[in-house]
């Protein structure tokens, strides 16, 4: 992806500094003349790097804006001033540049260059100097574009890596990490909306005779066709997670006990009515049992009392003969 460079100033400010862009670098160069309408482009676009027109109020009120958005904060805010021509003595102008760049850098700029078009008589600059102005600006800008390159990089490693903390690497469903992280968010915009919410509990029965009768690699093969299946019957608003080793939990949101139960009843016979072919010569018939729990007033604000009704009713469907449902808080019961 190209970068982008976003100018933000009046007129003549983009006038002189557009032409100068785009001899420098090889990038998508934008232009807004206020910061007014610079931000809903920035908020839709996010250039990698923001040029606003130095010593103005209100180019200082948009390095904060931006800086202040953690989704926005990444851009390189550079402010350049670009005044008419030097001050009369060097003090001065040494003075000025101080004083505006403390005051760039203290508003969230990340950097301050200040590069006047003509001498204290007004006079043209030598060749030189404004050579050596292209370079800098062209150093600053590479300068910026290699952080922000950096900070994509970093970021797009940190999902990755986060993928992979929250993924179950046998059957890619959310792990158990990920159910820590989805539960309480869950319990918290179900009690906001005040909307019900369920925690379905499934087992894979008698599960150890498989790995014992088969070996593990049969096993393993076993539980990736089972989540495939769990996953393709979901409903779009259900979530599943690999729990440990043979159990698996779903995240049933908007749905009460009763419908939670029609759900588990459902996936039991979508487990149990059809062989699983593990391989060319072993069809494997499996069932799972469950438990449900519905979210009540009573639960706490990370699910865990929710998770465990739902896990105790788990173990009452496996001890009352498995490959059956049992939740609520009236015990009900289904045969799947």
């Amino acid at each position: 992806m190209d970068a982008s460079i976003l100018l933000v100033g009046g007129d003549d400010f983009l006038a002189t500094l557009l032409v100068r862009i785009r001899n420098l670098v090889s990038c998508t160069v934008e232009v807004a003349p206020s910061p007014n309408e610079a931000m809903p482009l920035i908020q839709a676009q996010q250039p990698d790097l923001v040029i606003l027109q130095g010593n103005q109020a209100v180019s200082l009120e948009l390095c904060r804006q931006i800086k202040d958005q953690t989704r926005l904060a990444w851009i390189y805010c550079l402010l350049l001033d670009l005044p008419a021509s030097k001050l009369a003595e060097a003090w001065q102008d040494d003075f000025w540049i101080m004083k505006c760049r403390a005051e760039a850098l203290e508003n969230g700029a990340d950097a301050y260059l200040w590069f006047p078009q003509s001498d204290a008589n007004g006079a043209a600059l030598p060749g030189d100097t404004v050579r050596q102005q292209d370079r800098l600006l062209s150093a600053q800008i590479a300068s910026g574009l290699r952080m922000v390159k950096n900070h994509r990089e970093l970021m797009r490693t940190n999902d990755i890596l986060s993928a992979i903390a929250l993924s179950d690497p046998l059957t890619e469903l959310n792990n158990r990490r990920a159910l820590d992280w989805e539960l309480p968010r869950q319990v918290q915009n179900s009690r906001s909306r005040s909307e019900q919410m369920s925690v379905l509990m499934l087992d894979v029965d008698f599960f150890k005779n498989i790995n014992d009768t088969y070996g593990h690699p049969i096993g393993d093969r076993a539980l990736q066709l089972i989540s495939g299946r769990l996953r393709h019957n979901l409903r779009f608003r259900d979530t599943l997670f690999r729990y440990g080793g043979e159990e698996f939990v779903i995240l049933l949101s908007g749905t009460d006990a009763q419908e939670a139960l029609l759900v588990g009843r459902r996936l039991c016979r979508l487990i149990g009515d059809q062989p699983f072919a593990v391989d060319d010569d072993l069809n494997l018939e499996m069932t799972i049992s469950a438990g449900v729990a519905s979210l009540n007033d009573n639960d706490d604000s990370k699910g865990a009392s929710l998770l465990q009704r739902a896990d105790q009713n788990l173990l009452k469907a496996k001890a009352a003969g498995r490959n059956r449902v049992i939740g609520g808080h009236d015990g009900l019961k289904d045969k799947g």
